[in-house]
């Protein structure tokens, strides 16, 4: 069995039909991205650091499988704060249909993603806990690119990140079909989702985040349980969707990005419009 499929708090099936994919990115590059300050070039961690365990296990999983899992991110009581402002943004009407990168206009994007979003940064007056909780998973993927052995993660220079987007699915089989979150080279390296979702049971409410590792005949099934952490590489490695969800599923998620590929995606964007311009 390839060593993917040993990483801990994910279910991997085999034998499914693996279903063609379009290439739908998600509505994230066109948010304003948080750009980093006082970078390092390398960091060393001092064992005793109370991120260095999780920094350790990032590393360890995003090199072995390309996928790390983490249950009991922020804590319950964290967890429960970040969770109502979520519900207080929903309640106050600024969730819209979620759109797409490629065609932001398409008549057909409601059967391809039937997800409700809304960008945020994390700086704005009721959003104090979440702005804490994007601050610790910075912390953590920042420090995890820049010490010392620190395997495929030192394959990227991370210099930024999008922002925040809060996604609510509304139960009533509200879904995302099969996609690649960076399937064109737009400079997101890493795809973080936090879930806060409590008491899910995917057997009744569906919801089911299923990953489809690149190369492999099996997938790996995530659920959206309550204060997990998901990380995984943004490129074709990893195409996944988002499994009908019969009850309302929220979720938060960040991409990181690669300054030199992102570079090069602003060069290629430049070169696209100086040309449709003559």
């Amino acid at each position: 069995m390839n060593s993917y499929l040993r990483s801990p708090h994910i279910k991997y099936n085999s034998g499914i039909d693996r279903v063609k994919m379009k290439e739908y990115p998600e509505d994230s590059v066109k948010g304003s991205a948080a750009p980093f300050s006082n970078m390092l070039n390398s960091y060393y961690m001092d064992p005793t650091d109370p991120c260095y365990e999780i920094c350790q296990r990032v590393i360890r999983d995003m090199t072995q499988y390309g996928v790390c899992v983490l249950n009991n991110f922020l804590g319950r009581e964290r967890g429960l704060l970040v969770l109502n402002e979520v519900l207080q943004m929903y309640r106050s009407g600024i969730f819209k249909a979620g759109q797409l990168v490629s065609n932001p206009g398409c008549t057909d994007a409601q059967t391809i993603r039937s997800d409700r979003i809304t960008w945020i940064d994390g700086k704005e007056p009721h959003c104090y806990h979440i702005g804490q909780l994007i601050s610790q998973v910075d912390n953590i993927i920042l420090k995890a690119n820049k010490m010392a052995n620190n395997g495929k993660m030192g394959d990227y220079n991370i210099d930024g990140r999008t922002k925040a987007m809060v996604a609510c699915y509304p139960g009533s089989g509200s879904h995302y079909v099969k996609h690649v979150d960076n399937p064109n080279k737009d400079g997101r390296c890493i795809t973080a989702i936090y879930y806060l979702n409590l008491d899910w049971d995917v057997r009744k409410y569906g919801g089911l985040l299923r990953v489809f590792p690149e190369g492999l005949n099996q997938v790996a099934d995530i659920e959206p349980i309550f204060d997990r952490i998901l990380f995984f590489w943004s490129d074709r490695r990893n195409p996944h969707e988002v499994q009908p969800a019969y009850a309302t599923r929220y979720a938060i998620t960040l991409w990181y990005f690669d300054s030199h590929e992102k570079a090069a995606a602003r060069k290629k964007l430049k070169r696209g419009e100086a040309s449709s311009s003559k």
